[in-house]
């Protein structure tokens, strides 16, 4: 009888242990709401609209680790990303179109991971140090259609290094590969307009951070060949400057993008900087190069109530468009709990100069939210926002 008692109290204890050493998180994000832009589409007319996704995008996932020993785990994540009001799958209705990746990490050296994910660029400025990632404008403060990978840089087919922390210090790469036999640099398409062949792209990406108590610094690069040929593509279509703009994303050869940032957190406040410049160098026209400042601070006025205010300047140059951007930011977000809050926001756009044969538009936000461009009439936008965001 003390035999079978001890038998299973040592089984109930190994399969505790064994339970302990693996873990998987189901985790995610739905945030909601309603916009308004003074200016969009053709006409230059108002715009009321249910968005999702503008102060963080909606998604759902899984993250999990196993122990093997030695101060090895075995890791995964899985994200996809939705839209609240509709439920379809975003990042071109793919399952896990945010990330989907496996792999290995030793403690006190790092991990390698294989899969669908985030360039350097994504990893070490999107969230630290841009407007976007500080301020609940989120998407409307990103880039105009994200051309400097801040936030929607998800690479296919990559092979990813992370390092550990070494006194503050981290640093990583990242190879995707083009997945097409005699093109592992990637291939532009082929054939005819009527039936083209697909190409295929490649991207390189690596970075490094340094934080230290209330100071942070960042910087990143990454280069991807043949954007347009990436799955789901990359949207870099900037046609969208101006409706008459003819340089698309499928004209594009390269896309190469650097960024520094900078943050420092006093208090209840903090502040921050960022630089970004991306150049694009199309197959048959000359390179135009895309620039953007962003400066940002926050300030708590207590532990639930937040200010935020923030202002982007952006030029693009180039042969088929000059000219330049100026935005800022202000929002007020308020916690009710560790895992929702209600936010209100403001966010202003002045366009200037010339894009093809007609003006430079005004366009907030990035590819997954915005109100399209300013329209015929207008080369400014103004936009409200009241949103709710819970995390799970």
């Amino acid at each position: 009888m003390n035999k079978k008692v001890l038998t299973t109290a040592l089984l109930a204890t190994f399969a505790s242990a064994a339970h302990a050493q693996s873990s998987v998180t189901l985790y995610g994000i739905i945030d909601a709401g309603i916009s308004y832009v003074n200016h969009s589409g053709t006409n230059s007319q108002k715009l009321f609209k249910y968005d999702d996704g503008v102060a963080q995008g909606s998604r759902f996932g899984l993250r999990g680790s196993e122990d093997l020993g030695g101060g090895l785990k075995a890791i995964f994540t899985l994200e996809g990303g939705f839209n609240s009001g509709t439920g379809v799958s975003g990042q071109g209705n793919t399952l896990f179109g945010r990330q989907a990746f496996v792999g290995l990490a030793k403690d006190g050296i790092g991990s390698v991971t294989f899969g669908r994910q985030y360039s350097l660029s994504t990893d070490v400025l999107g969230g630290a140090y841009s407007n976007g990632g500080n301020t609940v404008v989120g998407n409307y403060a990103y880039h105009f259609n994200d051309v400097d990978q801040l936030t929607s840089s998800r690479i296919n087919n990559s092979v990813k290094f992370s390092s550990a922390n070494f006194y503050g210090v981290t640093f990583g790469a990242l190879y995707g590969f083009s997945n097409q036999a005699g093109s592992f640099a990637g291939a532009p398409p082929t054939g005819t307009a009527a039936t083209p062949t697909a190409g295929s792209s490649r991207t390189y990406s690596f970075g490094a951070n340094y934080a230290y108590g209330p100071f942070g610094l960042g910087a990143a690069y990454t280069d991807i060949k043949f954007p347009s040929q990436s799955v789901p593509a990359f949207s870099t279509n900037l046609a969208n400057f101006n409706p008459g703009t003819a340089f698309g994303p499928g004209v594009l050869r390269d896309l190469r993008t650097f960024g520094v940032g900078g943050r420092y957190t006093f208090g209840p406040a903090s502040v921050w900087a960022l630089y970004t410049n991306t150049l694009f160098s199309p197959v048959s026209l000359a390179s135009s190069a895309y620039t953007a400042v962003d400066v940002g601070g926050k300030y708590a006025l207590t532990q639930a109530l937040s200010l935020q205010l923030a202002y982007t300047y952006s030029r693009i140059t180039g042969a088929n468009a000059n000219g330049h951007w100026n935005q800022i930011n202000g929002a007020v977000d308020y916690a009710l709990s560790k895992r929702t809050d209600v936010y209100f926001l403001t966010a202003f756009q002045d366009a200037s100069g010339r894009a093809g044969n007609g003006n430079l538009q005004a366009s907030i936000g990035d590819s997954n939210s915005f109100f399209g461009n300013s329209g015929n009439n207008a080369q400014n936008q103004l936009a409200f926002r009241v949103g709710l965001r819970h995390k799970f």
